[in-house]
């Protein structure tokens, strides 16, 4: 059985660095297609370059990277510039990018590759807003029968919001194109705070990561250092890391557990815009429409983390 195809949808930013990384140090499991990006941590020009500046961190500059959306379906544009910097990749040193972006809109490129594919074969990982994912899916609702799953981080039931008291960043940012993802009827994973919350980047994990030995160690434990501003708010001795749960979840999803539930997201107006209701007891007998992961080994994620990172240069 040959490596999983997957797409990564993300909005660079320094955990979704990490993920990147994470997935394509494991070629024999995970075969990375492309990257599509959105705006989101930071504004769709940056997260596209910090894409290909990590791809070329990773020696596979052969990787596309497709630009999306600019912003989400309906509301302004809201990002997170505190939490990565202004560049995005806050503890990276940049330079320009090896390659040029692949020619293309990064919907398109979802319809006609989710089209062309066998039934139920590309996982989509979604490690921004849902943006791209919505407006394909809005665009070309067959486009469902390409899709194996979508794997996404956002979303929070038993932690309160990073964003808002109620809201998680990635869902906050285009709710509306949550909903639409959420209830599209394809297989959907939800990696939320809830579980990233337990698997805290502490000092001692750091400093295993920077003593793997190779750049890319040196690099994810060099963004981890600069990723202070959650483990302050959260006051824990280690910030979260929410992205790469949904690498960790595809190559050892005996890592993490959960409960198939309905979810429906908070597309109105107030306090609790892009909150994630999760009916975990099924008190409203909605039918279940994702897997909710809530509890995760985090020992065993960061086991496996070290591990695979080793492979890169």
């Amino acid at each position: 059985m040959g490596a999983a195809p997957i797409i990564i949808d993300t909005d660079p930013g320094q955990d979704d660095a990490i993920a990147i990384l994470f997935a394509l140090a494991a070629p024999e499991r995970l075969d990375v297609r492309a990257l599509t990006t959105v705006a989101g941590n930071v504004p769709l020009a940056l997260t596209s370059r910090n894409a290909r500046i990590v791809l070329d961190h990773a020696g596979r500059p052969d990787v596309p990277v497709y630009a999306g959306c600019p912003g989400p379906l309906v509301r302004p544009l809201v990002t997170a510039e505190h939490v990565h910097g202004k560049s995005g990749l806050e503890g990276v040193s940049l330079h320009e990018p090896g390659t040029e972006l692949a020619k293309g809109h990064a919907v398109d490129f979802l319809i006609n590759t989710l089209r062309d594919a066998p039934e139920r074969n590309v996982t989509l990982c979604a490690l921004g807003p849902l943006t791209n994912l919505a407006a394909a899916l809005i665009q070309a609702p067959d486009i469902k029968r390409g899709i194996k799953s979508i794997v996404l981080m956002g979303g929070a039931c038993f932690r309160p919001g990073n964003v808002t008291p109620a809201a998680e960043f990635n869902i906050y940012v285009d709710p509306h194109a949550a909903s639409v993802v959420i209830n599209s009827g394809a297989p959907i994973t939800v990696l939320p705070l809830d579980a990233s919350h337990q698997v805290l980047s502490t000092p001692a994990r750091i400093e295993r990561i920077g003593n793997i030995g190779n750049k890319a160690g040196k690099l994810v434990a060099a963004i981890l250092a600069h990723a202070g501003h959650e483990a302050e708010n959260l006051e824990t001795d280690g910030g979260p890391l929410h992205d790469p749960c949904v690498i960790g979840y595809l190559l050892k999803p005996e890592l993490f557990s959960g409960r198939h539930v309905n979810v429906e997201v908070e597309t109105g107006c107030g306090l609790t815009l892009g909150e994630t209701v999760v009916d975990w007891y099924r008190v409203t007998r909605r039918p279940a429409n994702a897997l909710w992961i809530n509890e995760v080994d985090a020992n065993g994620f960061y086991s496996l983390l070290i591990e695979t990172l080793a492979r890169l240069p």
